[in-house]
Formats: structure tokens, sequence, C-alpha cells
């Protein structure tokens, strides 16, 4: 080998050496990732409103309706059957003894007039007996039985026949017809029509899921906002009839409803200005309290039993206080102690 090709090999291993020692010092640095800017927290923004001094109303308020002091429920107590004639609609006029409905009568109108031939043959032969100065005591009691016997008949068939058709038992107006047709079959006490007299009118309150309505007594004070002919006129009512007070009743119905209700009556109205259905705005103050410290309620907070509020101070510094509270209306609320007027307190 000569002297020229070693010093080229000597070189290469050389520089080959070097490269190992250097490691990857030949390639481009990687650049070091960049820290995330620093970001000032943004202020929180509070809803606020400061507790005052006012008075605070708890009441009974809502939209009742006007009903019927005196109603009848119609209903067929001899025995049900099938409808024949459907003979009134909600709304119309009834006398005493009107016929609402009828059930088949299955030729029973037939035997009553047959039968009430047959008696009055029977009382015409007993008037010729006692005229016939030849009759003994013995054919004179013979006809007259006959009479009774024919008269006895007469009267179940008379009452049979009556409890065909369901009668009006007073005066009024129909406010409910069962929707009923000729031909569908009917049960016995089932309520088919229900009259009310339209001259006594009184208003019915639902406060049904109301904790209020077991502070009203009968002869609270009532506000009654009613709309007629276009524009609001304002009376006065006196509660008649409460929960407590509720006559006892076996209509379970009834007594569901007697035990969220709330009777009104209303002084004054002119008469015919309002109709059974009529709406009308109602509302009784139970109870009032004048110079409390108060706040909205959505401002108090409840946690694990505890009754608190938060306050902002100076601007920026929230502050959980505990609070006693007294009356509560649907919107605000009274606190008693741990707040005075003029403090600023969070809303939720």
């Amino acid at each position: 080998m000569s002297l020229q090709i070693k010093r080229t090999a000597i070189f290469a291993l050389a520089f080959a050496a070097a490269a190992a020692l250097s490691g990857c010092s030949l390639l481009p640095k990687e650049e070091a990732a960049l820290a995330p800017p620093l970001v000032k927290p943004a202020k929180e923004n509070y809803q606020t409103v400061k507790a005052e001094k006012g008075d605070v109303v708890v009441t009974i308020s809502g939209s009742a309706y006007f009903e019927s002091v005196h109603t009848d429920v119609a209903q067929f107590t001899g025995s049900g059957g099938r409808i024949e004639k459907v003979l009134v609609g909600a709304g119309d006029k009834v006398k005493k003894g009107d016929v609402l409905m009828q059930l088949t009568m299955d030729d029973l109108d037939l035997q009553v007039k047959e039968q009430e031939l047959a008696l009055t043959k029977a009382k015409y032969a007993l008037k010729q007996v006692r005229l016939n100065h030849d009759s003994d005591e013995e054919t004179v009691n013979m006809a007259a039985l006959q009479v009774q016997i024919e008269q006895l008949k007469y009267d179940r068939l008379q009452e049979q026949y009556g409890n065909k058709l369901l009668k009006a038992d007073m005066d009024g107006e129909v406010v409910f017809v069962e929707d009923v047709k000729p031909g569908d079959l009917v049960d016995t006490y089932q309520t088919l029509a229900i009259v009310a007299d339209p001259n006594q009118l009184r208003l019915t309150l639902s406060v049904d899921g109301s904790d209020a309505i077991k502070d009203v007594s009968v002869g609270f004070p009532a506000e009654v906002s009613v709309n007629a002919d276009g524009k609001n006129e304002t009376y006065k009512g006196t509660v008649v009839q409460t929960p407590s007070s509720a006559p006892e009743t076996m209509n379970k119905d009834l007594l569901e409803k007697y035990s969220k209700t709330l009777y009104i009556q209303v002084k004054d109205l002119p008469p015919g200005s309002v109709d059974i259905g009529k709406m009308a705005d109602v509302k009784i103050t139970t109870k009032e309290r004048d110079g409390v410290v108060k706040i909205p309620r959505s401002g108090l907070r409840n946690y694990l039993g505890r009754t608190f509020v938060r306050t902002l101070e100076d601007g920026d510094k929230v502050r959980e206080t505990d609070v006693e509270t007294g009356l509560t209306s649907q919107t605000e609320v009274e606190i008693v102690k741990g707040l005075e007027a003029g403090d600023e307190v969070i809303l939720q």
C-alpha cells in the first residue's frame, strides 16, 4: 500500500471518530416550548340588592269561579237502564218536575194506562154496588177490596214508570249533562245532570298546595276583581267556608274538593252582572307586618339545616351570615335577626 493511500485511510477514520463523538450535534436544535401567558382572573359580577325596611304581606290569590250555592244532582235511584231520550242540555232553564232524561219503557207506559183503566172500572163497579139497595155488605166489601187491589197495582206500576223518568228537583239552570245518547246504558246513582240556582252564587277558590290556607278562617275579608263589560270592578267579599268548616260528607270527590277550597260570598254585586262559571280574581290577606327588614326570597339560602345570606362588603368581599326569618310572602321574606337595612345581599 502506498504512503498516499495510508494517509487517506487514516484521515477517513479520524473524521468518522469525530462524528461519533459529537452525537446529534450535527442535527438542528429543537426549539423550547413557550410557557402559556399569564391571564388575570376576571372579577366576578354579583347580582345584589340592599336589605330594606318595609311591609311584608302574606296573601292567598288566584282565579276563582262563580258557582251556585244550591245545586241538585240528578240520578236514577230506582234502577238503571238504557237511555231513550235526553231532553235537556247545559244552559237550559228548567222547573221543578221537568223531565231531564227518560229510560226505555219496554211497554211500561202502556201497562200503566191499562192498569189505570182497570182501576177506573173497579171504582165504577164499587159505586154501582153502593147505589144498588139490594147489595149486601159482603158484596160492597168485595167491590171495595177490588178497588184497593187495582189501586196497589196502579201505584206500583206508576212507581216503576216514575223510575224511568229523571226529573229536576228544583227550579234552576242545567249546568252539567253527562255525555250520553239514546241506547247508552246508565247505572243507578250515576250523575247524569246537575241543576243549579243561578240567583244565589258564591266564588270557589282552589288553593291546592298552599300552606297559607290553614291561616284562613270564616269571616276573613277578600278583595274580588270581576271583569264586566270590558272593565274590572272591585268588590268586597267574605270567606264563608274553609276546609276546617266544611260540612261532613261521605262523597270522596266532594271531600277532596272541600279540603283545598275556599268559598267566598261577594257583596253588592249588581243583579245579573255575573253568571255561573264567571271568573274573578281573588286576594285574601292572611298576615301582615309593618316596618321590618326584608329581602327578596331569592336572596335567602338554606343548606344542611342552615339558613343564611351572602353579603357583599367593600365592593368585592363576600361574607356568609346566618339569619333568622319571620314572615314569608310569595316574593319577600322578613329578616328578624342577622341583617340591617342597607346591607348588600347577593341574589341566587
